[in-house]
C-alpha cells in the first residue's frame, strides 16, 4: 500500500508549491466574470492579508529585517517556503540603506499561463503583498517596482529603500 513517507520531500514540495502557484489563475477564470470589477479589489486585500502570514513567519524563523537588505533576503526565503522552489530570487545591496530584489522566475507566472490566465492581472497580486509586506517587517523601508515580467520585463526588479518622512505620516494614519 502506498503512503506519504514514500514520496521524497522534493516531490511533495514542488507539486504543493505548483498547486500554491497555480491557485490565483484559477480562482481568476472562476470569480473574475461573476464578480466583475470588483474583483482586484477583492484580491488585492487577500494577498494584502498574506503579507501578515509572511510577517509572521519571518517573526517565527527569527529572521533578521534591521535594513534593507536583511528584508529583502527574509522575504526571498519565504517565498521560496511559501511558493517552492520554482521562485528564482536574488537580492543586492544597492547602499548602506537600499537593497534589491531581482525575480528571475516567477511560479506565478509560470503556473498562471499554464492555467490559461492574463500575466497583466499577476502584477497586482505582486504589488499587494510586496508594498504591505516590506513595512510589516521593517517600518522605516518601503518598496517600489522598477521592472516587472508580468508586464513584459526579461525579470522583475524590486527597490527597498528608507521610507520617506512624508510616506510614514500615510502608514501610520492607516
Amino acid at each position: 500500500m502506498p503512503d506519504l513517507k514514500d514520496i521524497p520531500d522534493d516531490v511533495k514540495w514542488r507539486l504543493a508549491a505548483q498547486c500554491a502557484a497555480s491557485l490565483p489563475a484559477m480562482y481568476d477564470a472562476a470569480f473574475r466574470s461573476v464578480v466583475g470589477k470588483q474583483y482586484d479589489e477583492i484580491e488585492q486585500e487577500c494577498w494584502m492579508g498574506l503579507s501578515l502570514m509572511v510577517r509572521d513567519i519571518v517573526r517565527d524563523l527569527a529572521l533578521p529585517v534591521r535594513n534593507a537588505s536583511e528584508c529583502a533576503t527574509s522575504i526571498q526565503i519565504v517565498l521560496a517556503i511559501l511558493f517552492g522552489p520554482d521562485y528564482r530570487i536574488e537580492t543586492f545591496d544597492v547602499s548602506e540603506d537600499g537593497a534589491v530584489i531581482l525575480i528571475k522566475r516567477c511560479p506565478f507566472l509560470t503556473h498562471g499561463n499554464m492555467a490559461g490566465a492574463a500575466p497583466q492581472g499577476f502584477f497586482s497580486r505582486c504589488m499587494a503583498l510586496t508594498l504591505t509586506t516590506i513595512p510589516l517587517l521593517n517600518k522605516n523601508y518601503t518598496a517600489r517596482f522598477v521592472r516587472t515580467m508580468c508586464t513584459g520585463d526579461r525579470q522583475c526588479e524590486i527597490k527597498i529603500e528608507v521610507q520617506k518622512q512624508d510616506e510614514k505620516k500615510k502608514t501610520a494614519k492607516k
